[in-house]
């Protein structure tokens, strides 16, 4: 689904473990590591779309996470330029998403890397809370810094993560 505006509906996910750490995936074949995250289709919701990524991604189920929380809004990144790809329509020049904090309740053996039919990961980690920010590719990092910083007063007094020291950019 991509809006007026040319921006694709999409979930993020931030999953947690017991000590508060993050997972990041590895995209297959390449260095670029990321949180999950995919399309919204026609006619679903987001936390619909979120779990159905999970699985998908992942490898995860309802029944293995606890949704924590969702951001407020979407939030949106524009692609570069020379990922656009001008000749498909309707035009999509970049990204908006809800993201969803989610807590794993099964053991790290449940991920599920092979599951999908078009595998996107092949490897994956757990990280802390804000290090993503550091290898994240450039064109997301805002995206990643805000959807961060607003669970961050949650994680934070759940798992006592610090705040970053930088700050959102709008």
């Amino acid at each position: 689904m991509i809006d007026k505006h040319g921006f694709r509906a999409n979930v993020g996910i931030i999953l947690l473990n017991d000590g508060g750490q993050v997972f990041c995936a590895r995209r297959c074949g390449m260095s670029a590591w990321q949180f999950p995250q995919g399309g919204i289709k026609r006619h679903e919701t987001p936390e619909r779309a979120m779990f159905r990524e999970l699985r998908e991604e992942i490898g995860l189920e309802p029944d293995d996470v606890e949704v924590l929380g969702a951001t407020k809004g979407w939030l949106r990144y524009r692609l570069p330029k020379r990922y656009i790809r001008y000749h498909q329509q309707p035009l999509c020049i970049g990204q908006k998403q809800i993201w969803f904090l989610l807590k794993l309740l099964s053991a790290d053996t449940s991920v599920r890397l092979d599951l999908a039919d078009d595998q996107e990961f092949d490897d994956w980690r757990w990280v802390d809370y804000w290090e993503p920010l550091g290898f994240v590719v450039p064109f997301k990092r805002n995206v990643y810094e805000r959807a961060l910083h607003e669970f961050a007063d949650f994680v934070g007094g759940m798992w006592g993560i610090s705040a970053y020291k930088g700050s959102p950019r709008n």
